[in-house]
């Protein structure tokens, strides 16, 4: 067992996971403090580092890529004092620090755990339901469904669309960037054949974001507990989302432009007239999944939630692939 306990923190390893608990002074950031004590299996270990300063120092814990859905949502672009795998050391805790390291590193080699990316997330995501205030909008997620409400002082674009509400089933991926300078961060839930990215303050599928400190910690978690619900980016084959949910695949035509729906917004997804079109992919080459998607399109259409045009040229696109699986 190896543990090290600092004011920033307390890393504790038993030999098989990084068990991470923040402190809990004024000056730990935040999102850490949001995300409490959570553990890092071995497996989803990269990297350990102690990186030594003139008092103390900072240890460093590098995941393997796609491992955690946080570091995948946020991609990369967490603050270094936000980072839950970043630990200020004491001065007086620095032999303890490098102690911690080589037990991590011992433990590494013997288990020949390789430093490559992961086609699973090894880490489970903040628990839901979560709530998440950025400037324009609150976001909400109960762990199926997202909904947005619009704050005063959203724009005009964004006030045209009402509130809006996003199913797994209708989400290729879901973004988050902090603020920089004077470029406004966002958290966007992009949806399946939507091409067009607006900025953040006029993105209908968009929370904008400012001061990190302020509102954007929650909104960070909550882009990991959606990412985590996804399929994972490099997973090998297809991943159904949800019992009983359609596993879309990306949409061979993007929508036109964003526009404002016409009277009230539609089911959440897209605007109204357009929806997340499902088509078959080259991994669902297996008649049975083909027929499950046709049912499912039919479903889409009856539902209102697919136009004729997209379900006559979605089914074409189906039936295509079905041949050719013949």
């Amino acid at each position: 067992m190896a543990e090290l306990m600092v004011r920033d923190g307390t890393w504790t390893f038993d030999g098989e996971v990084i068990r991470i608990v923040p402190g809990s002074e004024r000056g730990v950031h935040k999102l850490r403090q949001y995300l409490g004590e959570f553990t890092v299996p071995l497996a989803a270990v990269a990297k350990i580092a102690y990186e030594p300063a003139r008092k103390g120092g900072r240890l460093r814990l590098r995941l393997r890529d796609g491992a955690d859905p946080l570091l995948q949502a946020t991609g990369g672009s967490l603050p270094d004092d936000a980072s839950p795998y970043q630990l200020a050391v004491d001065p007086g805790r620095v032999d303890v620090a490098e102690y911690f390291v080589d037990a991590v590193r011992q433990a590494l080699t013997l288990e020949q755990i390789p430093d490559g990316p992961t086609d699973r997330y090894l880490l489970p995501g903040p628990p839901v339901p979560l709530t998440a205030a950025g400037v324009d909008g609150i976001a909400t997620f109960d762990g199926e469904r997202v909904h947005i409400e619009w704050r005063w002082n959203t724009s005009e674009t964004k006030r045209q669309w009402g509130p809006r509400d996003f199913t797994l089933t209708g989400l290729e991926a879901v973004e988050w960037q902090a603020p920089s300078g004077l470029e406004s961060g966002y958290l966007r839930f992009r949806l399946y054949g939507s091409a067009e990215q607006p900025a953040p303050d006029r993105d209908p599928n968009s929370l904008e974001l400012w001061g990190f400190k302020k509102e954007s910690g929650t909104t960070a978690l909550l882009a990991a507990a959606v990412a985590v619900r996804l399929p994972h980016p490099s997973a090998g084959l297809p991943q159904a989302r949800t019992a009983g949910t359609l596993a879309a695949a990306p949409a061979t035509e993007a929508p036109a432009a964003l526009a404002p729906p016409a009277g009230k917004a539609s089911a959440g997804n897209a605007p109204a007239g357009k929806a997340p079109v499902a088509t078959a992919s080259g991994a669902d080459d297996d008649h049975d999944a083909l027929l499950r998607r046709l049912r499912e399109l039919g479903e889409l259409r009856r539902d209102g939630i697919l136009t004729e045009e997209e379900f006559t040229a979605t089914k074409a696109a189906v039936l295509a692939r079905f041949h050719t699986a013949g």
